[in-house]
């Protein structure tokens, strides 16, 4: 079991992690005020989805595999970006209107969550950072290193879900202010669009990085 120290350092630095700007952020802010406070918990259920896979992926292995292999960050990025520009293009074509304070239908809710859930999945910056951040805080002494990274995963998974939620709440509250104004609808399909060529480019700009096995991590004593 992870020790009450170790945990406490782990949240910490979680939260910190939650606070500074980065793709997941953009993402459930964008959808957010497009489709209100439920397309905001939408994405934030995707991106959390995702989180609980690179889990699994890190615990047995899977990504050290990939990590080996040179060409399968490339792969992932490209990909990833054609997704982006892809989920643009879908943004600038849309037609569909949310009426002021109307709720996400759950063709569109889940289609949000696929979004949000493929677009975390295949950035290969997420997969490289579950298997350098989780077995920091990881300590053999106290038993198996899989379960241990296993139950790391998950609360990371659950504090982004919660932080995720709030923040696409609010950002939510905005999107419903901006429904009531004239011009709204494009404002906000050119924003999300926006935001997903600049997370597609952000991942073409990404250098291959140099990363260290992750049972070569140095661990977090508990005490």
């Amino acid at each position: 079991m992870i020790s009450l120290a170790t945990l406490a350092l782990f949240l910490l630095a979680v939260l910190a992690l939650f606070l500074s700007p980065g793709p997941n952020m953009a993402f459930v802010l964008s959808h957010g005020v497009a489709h209100g406070p439920r397309g905001g918990f939408a994405a934030a259920l995707g991106i959390s989805s995702a989180d609980l896979v690179h889990t699994l992926f890190a615990a047995t292995g899977i990504t050290a595999l990939v990590a080996a292999w040179p060409p399968s960050f490339d792969l992932l990025r490209y990909a990833g970006a054609l997704y982006l520009l892809w989920l643009a293009v879908q943004a600038l074509r849309s037609n569909g209107r949310l009426p002021a304070g109307a709720r996400v239908q759950p063709s569109a809710f889940a289609r949000i969550v696929r979004m949000a859930f493929l677009n975390n999945l295949v950035n290969p910056k997420a997969l490289l950072f579950f298997m350098v951040f989780l077995p920091q805080f990881v300590d053999p002494a106290r038993g198996s290193v899989p379960l241990q990274l296993v139950q790391l995963g998950v609360m990371l998974s659950v504090a982004a879900l919660a932080f995720n939620t709030l923040l696409g709440a609010c950002s939510g509250q905005v999107g419903r202010w901006l429904q009531r104004r004239p011009g709204a609808e494009r404002f906000q399909r050119g924003l999300l669009a926006l935001v997903m060529v600049g997370l597609a480019i952000r991942l073409l700009l990404l250098d291959r990085p140099s990363v260290p096995s992750a049972l070569s991590a140095t661990p977090v004593q508990g005490s």
